[in-house]
């Protein structure tokens, strides 16, 4: 349970359904739900879950009490179990197995007349009896429940459908003639038969029967569609070794780490939580969290996720966050809520399907009076009807659109994508415009040398000589600029050698003494310099970057070039982006310089710079004005206001919770290539929900009218019902092994580093 801010105090609480199979019952509960004072509900069919918003005075038990007088079972949904996790019962499959091995007899005796004995249908009849009355006994219990609700659902028509097709057999056999010993009967695929001499036992055992593995089958399919969710709650540590002020280890229940304690994590084992590093040095496998194939080096005061894989050497951590504030959790999360929801395509089903019911029992009535009326054999127009009744399918109109997005979700987290909601995947196959910050977004957001250069007729040997003597200085600074020099000269030079007489002066540089030399690395101030000295600090300042000199004895040396760099995979994904017929725009507060540079190395053609976070917004509102559809890629707070007031915000989950929390979609992973992976995914979920519609439609708007011409036998008409739900189901599955592509080359100069 959670509160949800607002006008009035609102708690969000979530209840586990029971009993629901299909949309028509998705609307009771609703409608139930809906009369309470206060309260709105949303119900997802495929995850049996209700995310109730109600005020703090109305209680849960009066919640579970309305969803039970609709006719289901609620419950509180507990914490930390995954959506659509439940496992099938075992009473569903033994109830399976035993209608199974009653009813094959009964189907092959119906429909090979060569193998009709003498008596046979009394055998029939005998096998019937226990799969009418216990193997459909489920049907009937949700079927009276609704009568005595005033409602009807798929329970309703498939049991009226058992019954009326037994209660056809019984008359039959007993007041018809077809109880004589010697009587044959020819299966039909069709209502015409042989007058009151015919029974129908094949229909009454086949359509439970039928009904009974498509639903069991429909179950495991969805579970398999949240099956990510599953294996994102899984992913955590069960055990964690703490390390004691003594540095004695001891292994303890994951439930007993704190924040501020340490803990080992050796070779192969899963980081207990999220933490920073204190000692060793390692790669961390974070595919299964973030999707990112490449492992990441880490080391002393890096910052680590939870339930990443280990697979260097070993590392001390302290705890920064555990339980519910870890990463794992917050995505875990926010994939709950995406499935929870609702997208707008599925309430239009849910609301034909609250109508369907009634609809086709209508229609069912009308063709039985038809048929009688028009003269036909009684058994013919109750065939007709049976047919009706049973091939009517709402369970496809309920599940095509959840489904698709149980999978979707699922696979987006997986891929690193998290969707805050439905209505997400649905503004973000609409998006035409992407606007994208800078700094952290396209950029790491990390000051690195980018560029050294030397003086003409420089004596004091190559630039690494240079470097090395400004990093030994740097060393000791703790300005961004120094510390990516330090960083730049260790990884080219190795050890640096220590400075004395170091001094910083604030706004100018650092000055040191190093193995003898004088040596200053501070801001160019104006005075001459050598051509190619002056030609680099000009160059650095056309690039957006920040130019430094390096005076050794008094005489310019060197000149270093210090910026922030592009991220691996930025010119790849705008260049993919525009392939997708996107426009592609960048707003940042940085300069006009640093603006164009990037601008220019990735491609874009439209760059707003020096932009504040009002700004910002401003530019949002003028391009969705103009008609257009915008998304907004940042990370930082001065981002929040652009992200809030776009169409879709993309937050990157490296970024301020202020970013994440504007945003609907959130890049766990480090790769801006997501933002490509997230809009095709979501223009595939989209299309998979279009397909499952059309299908679910279309097959009621041809079935139903065959069945009622008396073209469609009603085990038949079983068998086309539930291979109904299991195409919608299976073809959402599908999104489950959606893959990203790579589409476009990696060459360019945004692709380096």
């Amino acid at each position: 349970m959670s509160a949800v801010a607002g006008a009035e105090a609102l708690l969000s609480t979530d209840l586990a359904v029971g009993g629901m199979t299909c949309a028509a019952c998705v609307g009771r509960v609703e409608k139930r739900l809906g009369r309470i004072d206060g309260v709105t509900a949303g119900v997802n069919l495929a995850t049996g879950r209700a995310r109730v918003l109600h005020p703090a005075g109305v209680p849960v038990a009066d919640l579970v009490a309305a969803v039970e007088r609709a006719g289901y079972t609620a419950e509180l949904a507990p914490e930390g179990v995954p959506v659509g996790a439940a496992e099938e019962e075992p009473d569903e499959r033994w109830r399976l197995l035993v209608t199974a091995l009653l009813a094959v007899p009964v189907l092959v005796l119906s429909m090979v007349p060569s193998l009709q004995f003498t008596a046979w249908q009394w055998v029939c009849f005998a096998l019937a009896v226990p799969v009418v009355t216990w193997g459909s006994a489920a049907f009937h219990r949700r079927a009276w429940q609704g009568l005595r609700h005033a409602a009807a659902t798929m329970d309703t028509l498939v049991s009226l459908g058992v019954l009326a097709s037994f209660g056809w057999s019984a008359y039959a056999l007993v007041f018809g003639g077809a109880g004589d010993p010697g009587m044959r009967m020819p299966f039909s695929l069709t209502a015409d038969g042989g007058g009151a001499a015919h029974v129908y036992l094949e229909a009454a055992v086949g359509v439970p029967l039928f009904v009974l593995a498509g639903r069991l089958l429909e179950g495991r399919v969805r579970r398999r569609s949240g099956s990510a969710l599953r294996a994102l709650a899984e992913l955590g540590a069960k055990r964690v070794c703490l390390r004691g002020a003594d540095g004695e280890e001891r292994l303890v229940p994951i439930e007993l780490l704190l924040p501020g304690q340490e803990f080992v994590v050796r070779p192969g084992e899963r980081v207990a939580t999220d933490g920073v590093v204190v000692e060793g040095g390692s790669a961390l496998d974070l595919s299964l969290l973030t999707g990112e194939s490449v492992p990441v080096e880490v080391g002393p005061g890096d910052r680590v996720a939870g339930a990443t894989v280990n697979v260097g050497g070993a590392l001390v951590v302290r705890a920064t966050a555990v339980g519910a504030d870890t990463q794992l959790a917050r995505i875990t999360a926010l994939v709950a809520d995406a499935q929870a929801g609702k997208a707008r395509a599925q309430r239009l089903a849910d609301a034909v399907a609250g109508v369907f019911v009634p609809c086709v029992l209508t229609v069912a009535a009308s063709v039985l009076g038809f048929w009688l009326g028009a003269g036909a054999a009684p058994q013919a127009a109750v065939t007709a009807a049976v047919a009706v009744l049973v091939v009517a399918c709402p369970c496809a109109l309920g599940l095509a659109t959840p489904t698709a997005l149980l999978a979707a979700t699922g696979r987006g987290a997986e891929l690193g994508v998290l969707v805050r909601g439905p209505e997400v995947l649905e503004s973000l196959r609409r998006v035409d415009t992407v606007v994208m910050d800078k700094t952290g977004t396209l950029t790491t957001g990390r000051m690195e040398l980018t560029a050294v250069t030397t003086a003409d007729g420089d004596t004091d040997g190559p630039e690494e000589r240079v470097l090395r003597l400004a990093g030994a200085v740097e060393h000791r600074s703790e300005h961004p600029i120094g510390r990516a020099v330090a960083a730049a000269a260790r990884e080219r030079c190795g050890a640096l050698p220590p400075v004395d007489g170091f001094a910083a002066t604030t706004g100018l540089g650092v000055s040191g003494t190093v193995e003898g030399r004088a040596v200053r690395v501070v801001r160019p101030d104006g005075t001459p310099l050598p051509p190619a000295l002056a030609e680099a600090v000009e160059a650095a300042g056309d690039a957006g970057r920040t130019a430094v000199l390096v005076e050794l004895d008094g005489r310019p040396a060197a000149v270093l070039a210090v910026g922030d760099t592009l991220r691996s995979g930025s010119w790849r994904a705008l260049h993919r982006l525009r392939g997708m017929g996107l426009e592609t725009v960048l707003l940042t507060g940085d300069g006009q310089g640093a603006a164009r540079a990037v601008a220019a190395e990735l491609g874009i053609e439209r760059a707003h710079a020096s932009a504040s976070p009002e700004r910002k917004a401003e530019v949002v509102a003028e391009l969705r004005a103009a008609g257009r559809t915008v998304a907004v890629v940042g990370d930082g707070v001065n981002d929040a206001v652009a992200l809030a007031s776009a169409d879709l915000g993309v937050a990157l989950a490296s970024g301020s919770d202020a970013a994440i929390g504007a945003a609907g979609l959130t890049l766990v992973r480090g790769d801006i290539e997501a933002v490509v992976d997230a809009v095709r995914l979501a223009r595939q979920t989209l299309a998979t929900i279009r397909a499952n519609l059309l299908w679910a439609f279309g097959y009621n708007l041809v079935l139903i009218p065959l069945a009622a011409v008396g073209l469609l036998n009603p085990m038949l008409a079983a068998i086309a019902m539930s291979l109904s739900s299991l195409l919608v189901v299976g073809n959402s599955l599908r999104l489950r092994t959606w893959q990203p592509g790579r589409g476009g080359s990696a060459r360019g100069k945004g692709a380096r580093r």
